[in-house]
């Protein structure tokens, strides 16, 4: 009789224990999300409108409102460079950063953004990720890397007509930083380094010649309005990505981790936003407004990729004496772009 209480007990304890692991599991899935989201891009730009905003509000809906946003564009919470601290020291839970703009940190991470024909962030996102995963992990200890890429195609936009390379010579041409800086001595002219909100007046004003960017940042800063002339020369980009605090990251209830890793681990091919089918209509609205294109012929093409390809040998020698693997890294960025069918001008000729 005795034994039969005790086994009583022992089986209601375990029951209630069993319902209330449900209830508490049941709680957790019903725990509500609220996340700030960082961003240096225009509150009016097309990253802000048709990235950015789409892929938080999808994130709320595959989550069925569990998660919820705040929006911080412009640099709300901080200027550009420092928004890869913004979120890793928690101003942020989460946020876009661009690590070619505080140079020496993610010295390795610079390769994906050689010079390289990209024409769409989606393409580039998936180049990004398959580095991050095979070399560049190391480099962004201590945050949850969402997503990593090397950004459209860059090319120059000047004030007055460029067309071959002695039309560079003593330009004062804006740097994003990275590979750009050293393609633009390499061209004869005179790299400069600023933010980009100060571009606008500095173009118009002359102090500076021209700039190196990317399609969707000209109209983003209206800088179509003082650069008339664009030269479509693979300049390759900055190298960015969306990452996570990992507090805030590892607080997130784990139903909704695959969520957010699905819905930012690709954020322009989940919204369409700046992805390959967009590019063209990108290039067209610089036209309609103004701006003369140029494309280069090859045999001036292949002269800027010369020097572009010197660019890149000497990045590698400066790296391998710190002990770090560079020339593996562009030897996998090469095998990696080539198996997506894009072209990258600043591998030297002599690896293949």
């Amino acid at each position: 009789m005795e034994k039969n209480r005790w086994l009583f007990i022992l089986t209601f304890i375990m029951a209630t224990g069993l319902i209330l692991g449900g209830a508490a599991t049941a709680v957790a899935k019903d725990d509500k999300v609220h996340l700030k989201f960082s961003t240096w891009h225009p509150p009016a730009s097309r990253e802000v409108k048709t990235v950015w905003k789409p892929m938080l509000e999808e994130l709320k809906k595959r989550s069925n409102g569990r998660i919820t946003y705040t929006l911080y564009a412009g640099g709300a919470l901080g200027k550009g460079p420092a928004h890869f601290d913004i979120v890793k020291d928690g101003l942020s839970d989460m946020g876009y950063f661009t690590a070619t703009w505080t140079p020496g940190r993610f010295p390795l991470s610079d390769v994906l953004s050689l010079a390289t024909t990209i024409e769409g962030k989606d393409i580039a996102t998936d180049i990004g990720n398959e580095m991050y995963e095979k070399v560049l992990k190391s480099e962004f200890e201590g945050v949850k890397v969402l997503e990593l890429n090397g950004c459209i195609s860059s090319y120059l936009w000047t004030k007055k007509p460029v067309r071959t390379r002695e039309d560079t010579k003593g330009l004062k041409i804006r740097s994003p930083g990275g590979f750009q800086t050293n393609y633009i001595k390499s061209l004869g002219a005179e790299p400069i380094f600023m933010p980009l909100g100060d571009v606008y007046l500095s173009l118009e004003t002359g102090t500076i010649d021209g700039v190196v960017t990317c399609p969707p940042l000209v109209l983003a800063f209206k800088l179509h309005e003082v650069a008339k002339y664009g030269v479509v020369a693979a300049f390759g980009c900055v190298t960015e990505g969306v990452i996570m605090n990992q507090k805030s990251w590892d607080r997130l209830p784990e139903d909704l981790k695959p969520i957010v890793t699905e819905v930012a681990g690709n954020p322009f091919h989940t919204t369409g936003g700046l992805d390959h089918k967009t590019y063209g209509n990108l290039m067209d609205e610089i036209k309609d407004r103004g701006v003369e294109i140029h494309t280069l012929p090859k045999e001036e093409a292949d002269r800027w990729a010369a020097g572009f390809q010197e660019v890149t040998k000497q990045w590698v020698d400066e790296l391998e004496k710190q002990g770090k693997p560079a020339r593996e890294a562009v030897e996998m960025y090469k095998k990696i772009v080539d198996a997506k069918g894009v072209i990258c001008p600043a591998y030297p000729v002599e690896w293949h």
